[in-house]
């Protein structure tokens, strides 16, 4: 297995989530835990396209806060399409807020939305080749 960076979103209202990302990104659910009379917190699964990024109920417990919790995030997603344009319109239509309207900088045709959750999503593709050669 080659090593792999995966990022987990704590939110408040998982199922609310995993339904919200189904709708604006086009995500899949592949597994879910919870969500049952035994453990209503959810920790889900979901991929769009070829990435993949978890789902879980905030559990302050354990030390994970959503950012409704602690009033802002620390990280905002990336989320690679071919048409940022469309696809910020469809997550504005499933109820995220546009940040910034979509634009060319920086060599990136990109928008900016927050989440009905607090997550804040960088939506765009690059202007040129993707992903760079490294040298």
């Amino acid at each position: 297995m080659r090593p792999a960076v995966v990022a987990q979103l704590s939110v408040r209202r998982g199922r609310e989530a995993v339904e919200f990302y189904t709708a604006a990104f086009g995500a899949v659910e592949v597994y879910r835990v919870g969500d049952d009379d035994a453990n209503p917190s959810v920790v889900s699964q979901l991929t769009v396209g070829d990435a993949t990024f978890w789902v879980a109920d905030e559990s302050p417990e354990h030390g994970n806060f959503s950012p409704e919790t602690v009033g802002g995030g620390t990280v905002r997603m990336l989320l690679i399409v071919d048409d940022p344009d469309a696809a910020v319109r469809r997550a504005v239509a499933a109820g995220a807020t546009e940040v910034y309207p979509v634009g060319e900088e920086h060599g990136w045709r990109m928008g900016r939305i927050a989440d009905p959750f607090g997550h804040h999503w960088e939506v765009g593709r690059p202007l040129g080749e993707w992903p760079p050669r490294g040298g």
